[in-house]
């Protein structure tokens, strides 16, 4: 195990290490830069600004500065914008895009697995095309659909709820629901296949014939092996939701990191850019080892092939 982390570690550097060359180059041949469209504003005033943020150099001589500054120093360099630094501009914006992020996981959980689970126990009936037809509509209908819906029927009808805001745990509920439901209902398809492959094994229809009591086998015998499909959706779906969850962050007026990657697009800000694509990266990288050993852990198969 410890060998399979220490290769998935050293892959995840690499793919981070691509990333941010790929960004960087992408980022460059964007028109315009940070300093476009700024009003009464010399050519020298320019000059010295970029300057001052190391832009008046070729892209090669500044991708090897900003890279070994990032590896030595940890330092994501200034936002030109915003006159900040981008790391601790990320570091303020992240933990809500987490909450949001995480609460929408529970959601998703909360929903998708039981009603794969019921789906899959109760196959072609009634429960399981509408479980289904329900992860199909999850599917099918985007963010900024519900979003509103929710902020028009539920939070304008019910005092509790605010239509927009961040500053209490209730606030987190709406947009989590909103961000969760898509999720949701892939997991719910997923973990009804998981399921019904291992409903269908010998080992469970052996339980069923000696008398075992049918939650019991499906609680110790399929829910474990049920569940693996799932497990490795929730990882990269876990990035995916923080690092997806700009409209849905507009919509409910979330200080996230959403904003900030919106901004930096807008006001071509390269250095808050890369800061965030990185961030995004290093979560994807991580989640992706969590699920990989979770999955080991459930999967004695898989286990013993690390």
């Amino acid at each position: 195990m410890i060998r399979f982390i220490f290769k998935r570690l050293l892959q995840g550097l690499l793919v981070l290490f691509v990333l941010y060359t790929l960004s960087f180059f992408l980022i460059k041949t964007l028109p315009g830069d940070a300093f476009t469209g700024e009003r009464a504003i010399s050519e020298e005033a320019v000059e010295a600004l970029k300057k001052r943020f190391g832009l008046d150099r070729n892209w090669i001589t500044q991708y090897a500065l900003r890279l070994r500054r990032l590896i030595v120093n940890q330092d994501l360099g200034v936002s030109p914008k915003k006159n900040r630094e981008v790391s601790m501009i990320l570091r303020q914006s992240f933990p809500p895009s987490a909450i949001l992020g995480l609460n929408a996981l529970l959601v998703a959980c909360a929903i998708g697995i039981p009603l794969g689970v019921f789906s899959a126990v109760n196959k072609n009936s009634w429960f399981d095309y509408a479980a289904m037809g329900f992860a199909m509509i999850g599917i099918c209908v985007a963010a900024f659909i519900i979003g509103p819906l929710l902020q028009t029927q539920i939070a304008m009808r019910v005092p509790a709820f605010k239509v927009a805001g961040w500053e209490n745990p209730l606030d987190w509920i709406l947009p989590a629901i909103t961000l969760g439901l898509a999720p949701a209902a892939y997991l719910a398809r997923l973990t009804r296949g998981g399921m019904l492959e291992i409903l269908n094994q010998d080992f469970v229809r052996t339980a069923h014939a000696k008398g075992v009591p049918p939650l019991t086998v499906i609680w110790r015998h399929t829910l474990r092996g049920g569940l693996i499909p799932s497990v490795a959706f929730l990882g990269p779906a876990f990035a995916a939701l923080i690092s997806g969850s700009f409209v849905v962050e507009t919509i409910f007026q979330v200080p996230g990191m959403g904003r900030h990657f919106i901004d930096g697009t807008i006001d071509r800000d390269e250095f808050l850019l890369l800061g965030c694509v990185l961030y995004f990266g290093i979560l994807i990288v991580i989640l992706n080892l969590v699920s990989d050993i979770i999955q080991a852990l459930l999967n004695p198969r898989l286990r013993d092939s690390l």
